[in-house]
């Protein structure tokens, strides 16, 4: 194959697992891979590789066109702006606006989970970033609805084990986490190899946890204890600002447990297996491998 192969957001963790799987496991050509950031500084080192860097802001229409020019599939990450709900969806329909113009065949996208009516504030961006792919003239489109990653343990995880509570708002809803890695590596094949047409897969680990199984799994790596403590949601809201956190992330972060409770990341499914052909990451491996990252040492 020669498509060209564009990846934004190329200097975030994710982006980065991506290229890194495009060049040393899937021996994509590195001229044949575009990056592209607002900084392009900070892939010196791709550059250095003969990966094209270019420069993409996704508030600026005109640095879009001119990223996407002369490529053929686009891996399109989405953006960190989690704060501004509504303003990423705007972001993200001028990318594959920017796609279509410069003509691409295939644009993957990292969604999530269950996007339609679910109570997870930012939501809607994926929502609408899918209907976007779905009216537009592409080609061929594919949406990775990503479960939530292992790594999102490490934000709240410290504090955790540092208090010994975990203060939960999920009730007895299920999490199939997956690790951020295995999604890199299923992004990457598919952006490489993910042929043509319009799909959508749901990349999940291959089992769900209720917020006590996972208390109980990190307390067996960890040693130690974790008591779940059930709250009501506005109780966790009040917790979080209480601890200064700035209210509108702590709704965000709040809205988190609601879809958890409401069923939306509970789904296991076989679509990463479909894509690489073997199980992702198994969440005591994962554990086993963090346990020290995790209690904050």
């Amino acid at each position: 194959m020669s498509d060209i192969l564009l990846v934004t957001g190329a200097s975030g963790h994710f982006g980065r697992r991506v290229i890194d799987y495009l060049l040393n496991t899937l021996d994509v050509a590195p001229e044949r891979v575009v990056a592209t950031t607002r900084k392009p500084e900070n892939l010196a080192d791709l550059s250095e590789r003969g990966v094209e860097v270019r420069a993409a802001d996704f508030d600026d229409a005109n640095t879009l066109a001119a990223a996407f020019s002369g490529t053929d599939r686009a891996l399109l990450i989405s953006t960190d702006a989690l704060d501004r709900p509504g303003h990423r969806l705007a972001q993200h329909r001028a990318a594959v606006a920017a796609a279509q113009a410069a003509g691409l065949q295939h644009v993957v996208y990292t969604s999530m989970p269950k996007p339609e009516h679910s109570p997870l504030l930012f939501a809607p961006d994926h929502a609408g970033t899918e209907q976007a792919l779905e009216q537009s003239a592409l080609p061929g489109w594919t949406v990775l609805r990503n479960h939530w990653y292992f790594e999102n343990l490490f934000m709240s995880m410290p504090s955790i084990l540092a208090s010994g509570q975990w203060f939960s708002a999920a009730g007895n809803g299920r999490i199939a986490h997956i690790a951020r890695d295995d999604l890199a590596r299923a992004a990457a094949t598919t952006l490489a190899n993910g042929g043509d047409g319009k799909n959508v897969y749901t990349l999940s680990g291959a089992q769900a946890f209720t917020t006590e199984e996972i208390a109980q799994h990190v307390s067996t790596a960890t040693g130690a204890p974790i008591q779940v403590v059930h709250v009501p949601l506005d109780a966790l809201v009040q917790g979080m600002v209480e601890a200064g956190l700035p209210e509108p992330m702590v709704r965000i972060f709040a809205s988190f447990d609601s879809n958890t409770a409401a069923g939306g990341v509970t789904e296991v499914t076989n679509d990463y297996q479909r894509i690489i052909g073997r199980e992702p990451l198994a969440f005591d491996a994962w554990l086993q491998a963090n346990a020290a990252a995790l209690s904050g040492k």
